[in-house]
């Protein structure tokens, strides 16, 4: 099956999929089963939900925007998985008011608890729709990458703001309510009772470079792919990630 994340998409896409697709092979051989059960938090209209139940599992989204879900609907009915793919409205902070506890091989928590009041709630929700040895997929927006995009813009007294802002914000025009450290989101996982099996910088270079140069210069974009899936593993570059992916594994767990 061609990779449902490249070539374009996958400059903030590639590291987490591979991840997650990872992640989800272990657990189909650790069960002994084909098809595993995904939820999908805040899943929106389906960019992991549809890719995942083209693997084979069966994916419950939950998202708070009735536009996103029709918009999930009309993708998987386009991607021919349908049967697979089910999506309920409701949100982090009421999970349990549209699906059950502890019935889910992974769940996804991706772009959410920079926008939930009490982010250390939206991780522990997660973990308890979790089966026991499933696995946690969190992804989250990174304090760093913030920090330098408004230094590189100019706005140094906002990239000033951000570091002692114990949410990360800018400032008052910032539009997300929390960004995170790659040790503040593991303390979360750890929090909730999971360990942490990995954890990878998001986008480090992607959006730094010039669109022009990835578009014009040959073999430009297969290069950034490389170079951003070869500094996701390390620490170094977690602090000026984008984006921060965290997967949250239970206690005893194969690491990842």
């Amino acid at each position: 099956m061609p990779d449902p994340m490249r070539p374009r998409a996958s400059l903030r896409t590639a590291v987490v999929w591979d991840v997650l697709q990872d992640a989800l092979d272990r657990r189909v051989k650790a069960t002994g089963r084909e098809s595993l059960d995904v939820l999908d938090t805040g899943g929106g209209s389906g960019n992991f939900a549809v890719p995942v139940a083209r693997l084979g599992h069966r994916v419950t989204v939950v998202d708070p925007s009735p536009n996103a879900l029709f918009a999930l609907e009309r993708r998987a009915a386009e991607a021919e998985v349908a049967d697979r793919v089910r999506g309920v409205q409701g949100d982090t902070h009421g999970l349990f008011d549209v699906v059950g506890r502890g019935g889910y091989d992974a769940v996804l928590c991706h772009g959410v608890l920079e926008y939930v009041d009490d982010p250390a709630e939206g991780v522990r929700n997660a973990v308890a729709a979790l089966r026991p040895e499933g696995v946690l997929s969190l992804l989250a927006a990174g304090l760093g990458g913030a920090v330098l995009a408004r230094a590189l813009a100019g706005h140094f007294t906002e990239a000033r703001q951000a570091l002692g802002d114990p949410d990360g914000r800018w400032g008052d025009g910032d539009p997300v309510p929390h960004r995170f450290t790659a040790e503040q989101l593991a303390g979360l996982v750890e929090g909730a009772g999971l360990r942490v099996g990995a954890v990878h910088g998001v986008r480090v270079f992607a959006d730094l470079v010039p669109g022009v140069l990835v578009d014009t210069e040959p073999g430009a974009l297969e290069a950034l792919l490389k170079l951003e899936e070869t500094a996701a593993a390390l620490p170094a570059f977690h602090a000026v990630a984008t984006q921060l992916h965290v997967l949250g594994e239970a206690q005893g767990a194969a690491g990842a």
